[in-house]
């Protein structure tokens, strides 16, 4: 696809060659619905020499804390389930075996059971309580596969909504989240079913 951009002479936007690709203008709408987050790349950088082993890794430290200060939102058998720090979106979580364990390949069949579990509940409590329209899940594995702690394996579930992503990231560096994170445990906290398993939560 031709695109304007390449000839700063045809284009309303000068300057713009050095920084277009063949494609398309950077940030214009697509197929694609992107969470644009610059700003975790100086995270997900400096993260990983920070967590050289169980000592000095928040996800192995988090369970010894209060729900509150932690941000835990439950505390299974084997795996608990924690908001992100630094939220993608409102209500992001991640599920962690108390394991201080890397890979997916790393943890045992009682432990894989249960964070799928757990992710399951998860995704029923934040329909329930803010409505997304969609959801991304997965496990970030090593530091080339962009994990911010690639120390402690995590799932992350990150709630989306139609329009959830917009130029304050890209322009401005800037995510807007509409609640705080102590709120958002809260909610997610108070949703939670009391066996843990959330199997009748949507009924």
């Amino acid at each position: 696809m031709e695109n304007s951009s390449q000839d700063d002479g045809g284009s309303p936007y000068p300057g713009d060659a050095a920084v277009t690709d063949s494609f398309e203008l950077a940030g214009v709408p697509d197929s694609f619905a992107r969470l644009w987050t610059p700003h975790r790349l100086a995270y997900i950088k400096g993260g990983q020499e920070q967590v050289s082993s169980e000592h000095n890794c928040p996800f192995c430290a988090a369970p010894g804390r209060s729900d509150e200060e932690s941000l835990i939102v439950h505390r299974g058998k084997y795996a608990f389930v924690i908001l992100n720090l630094f939220p993608y979106n409102a209500g992001h979580l991640l599920v962690c075996p108390y394991r201080h364990v890397p890979d997916y390949t790393d943890i045992d069949e009682r432990e894989t059971a249960e964070i799928a579990s757990l992710t399951q509940t998860a995704m029923r409590v934040l329909r329930k309580v803010s409505n997304p329209s969609g959801f991304n899940l997965g496990m970030n594995q090593g530091v080339t596969g962009g994990a911010g702690i690639a120390a402690h394996l995590h799932q992350h579930i990150v709630p989306r909504w139609g329009g959830d992503g917009n130029f304050l990231p890209i322009i401005a560096q800037t995510k807007a989240i509409t609640q705080t994170l102590g709120d958002v445990r809260q909610q997610v906290a108070d949703a939670w079913p009391e066996n843990g398993s959330g199997q009748d939560s949507e009924d």
